[in-house]
């Protein structure tokens, strides 16, 4: 399971912030689409596991899904898929632009003061 190795490198990162700010790490914001590659229950899953020990012991991995968006050039438009089709929802154009959907981005951190 990927998702553990994952799991492990974000807290790595989040520790590091932590010690930088002298803060305890609470939650962990993470930005999740369907094209990373990862499984978002598998990742909630490993989370604990992978902050055992660590100064993130206790804290939250929230994951926000980010829709997978193409472009169609057909329709001069961006398009949100309900699958992974790539075809424009519209038009049904082939749709090989992505725009979002690839995102595996931690983007939050809350802290509070250090224990």
């Amino acid at each position: 399971m990927h998702e553990l190795s994952i799991a492990m490198n974000i807290v790595e990162i989040a520790e590091s912030e932590a010690g930088r700010r002298n803060a305890r790490i609470e939650a962990v914001h993470l930005r999740l689409g369907p094209l990373s590659g990862v499984v978002k229950d598998a990742l909630l899953s490993a989370w604990e596991l992978a902050c055992e020990n660590t100064v993130l012991a206790g804290s939250r991995l929230v994951v926000e899904d980010v829709p997978l968006v193409v472009y169609c050039p057909r329709c001069k438009a961006q398009r949100t898929l309900d699958s992974i089709s790539f075809l424009c929802p519209e038009c049904q154009s082939p749709t090989p632009d992505v725009v979002h959907g690839r995102e595996l981005e931690v983007f939050a951190l809350e802290v509070g003061d250090a224990a």
